[in-house]
Order: structure tokens, then C-alpha cells, then sequence
């Protein structure tokens, strides 16, 4: 899953690529993103191409290949193409399922790695899905899966390696265990308390602290409604 800054850096690139047919400059990222210096670009941009959106070509200025955009904006008559190099665009990964012994199942994509732990950043990936029992879905809203890294919410029962099934939301009550995103760079799966305009993500785990933010600090992508795990 992307975070709102490498989304937008994603598209701003494609649409400069489109227009002027080279990306634009790392000063130019870094006004259109409103970042007070590069090192927050430089951090995206890799973030980018360790996803596989993008590929940066060696030794060559301002040479990326745009290898893919998200689902939202592949609608805009995206066709991968190299910037400056001359490479193929990377081959896409079929997709495949992980079957659950369940008859009542629905799938789900399987959108990477998340945080339970010190914050990374979840991946975006979506090649897997995964069968879930339907009764783990609430109401018609969109769902997707993630895999555990850390050990900060063990004493919630989610282990490293666990799969989380995620129900897409923006908003969550104070309790709820969430996909938080943190100045948008971030994201960590902890429980979520607000109390006025702050916000605190609670690990159960006592050797990982309470981490506070301002409220416009942190993005609500999902909540937590059901776990998978494998024996």
C-alpha cells in the first residue's frame, strides 16, 4: 500500500514524463510535494522503486522508468515506458492465490508487509490474494490483507509472519487496532486512542512505547477485523 506522498510523487512524475517527455528535476519534486528539503524525496523515490513503480537508470541524470502506476490511476491511458535508457519494462507477476480451507471465502489482495514494530512502510504490491472466511468481512467495504513484521502487538495475539485482513477506512473509533500512517511516510499496524487533537498509536508489547502525534499527523488507511495465521 502506498503512502498519500509517494502516490502523489508517482503521479506527479507520470504527468511531467507525459508532458515534457523527461521527469522532473529533485527540486521541482520537492516544490510540487511541498517538502523543505531533498532527503524526503530521495527517501521516496526509493521507496518508489523498491515497490516497482519506477526504475532508476545508473549513471544517467533524471533517467527513470515509470515500470507501473496503482489501480486509481491506471485509468489515465498509462503505457510503460523508458525514460533516457532503452530496458524493456519489467514483466508483471501473475497472480496467485493462498487457498483457505473454507467454502464461504472471499479473496482479497494481499498488499504487502506492514509494521507491528518499528514503523516501516507498507508495501504496495497486490500479485497475491488470499481466500478469507466471509464472516471476517464487515458490510461492502473494500478489504485487503497485509503480513506482520515486529512483535509490538504480540499481546493482542498478532504475531510476526501473521496475516491481518484490513477493512479500508479513513476514520476509527478510539480502541481500534489500525493501519496508521504517520507523516505520511510511515505506516504501523497499533491500537488507536484520541483524545482532542492528539493522537496516541498504543503497542502491546511494554518494550515498544506509546507513540503521540498531532491529529493531522496520522492517516486511518484501514482497521483491523480479522487475523490468518499458518501453523
Amino acid at each position: 500500500m502506498l503512502t498519500k506522498k509517494q502516490k502523489d510523487l508517482l503521479e506527479f512524475i507520470h504527468k511531467r514524463v507525459q508532458r515534457d517527455g523527461v521527469p522532473p528535476s529533485f527540486d521541482e519534486m520537492k516544490e510540487a510535494l511541498d517538502l523543505r528539503s531533498k532527503s524526503g524525496i530521495h527517501r521516496l523515490i526509493t521507496a518508489l522503486e523498491e515497490r516497482g513503480f519506477i526504475r532508476r537508470l545508473a549513471h544517467r541524470a533524471r533517467a527513470i522508468e515509470i515500470v507501473k502506476l496503482p489501480d486509481a490511476m491506471s485509468g489515465t491511458g498509462f503505457v510503460p515506458e523508458v525514460i533516457d535508457g532503452g530496458k524493456a519494462p519489467a514483466a508483471q507477476t501473475p497472480r496467485k492465490s493462498l487457498e483457505v480451507e473454507r467454502n464461504d471465502s472471499n479473496e482479497v489482495p494481499l498488499m504487502g508487509r506492514i509494521a507491528a514494530g518499528v514503523p516501516i512502510e507498507a508495501i504496495e504490491d497486490g500479485s497475491m490474494s488470499i481466500a478469507v472466511p466471509g464472516m471476517m468481512l464487515r458490510g461492502r467495504g473494500n478489504h485487503y490483507a497485509l503480513e506482520v513484521r515486529g512483535d509490538s502487538m504480540i499481546e493482542e495475539g498478532i504475531n510476526d509472519g501473521d496475516i491481518v485482513v484490513i477493512e479500508e477506512c479513513g476514520s476509527a473509533k478510539s480502541g481500534d487496532i489500525v493501519v496508521a500512517q504517520v507523516e505520511g511516510y510511515e505506516a504501523t499496524l497499533k491500537r488507536y486512542r484520541k483524545n482532542g487533537g492528539t493522537i496516541a498509536l498504543e503497542a502491546a508489547n511494554p518494550a515498544y512505547p506509546t507513540r503521540m502525534f498531532r491529529e493531522g499527523q496520522v492517516e486511518v488507511q484501514g482497521r483491523l477485523v480479522g487475523l490468518i495465521r499458518s501453523y
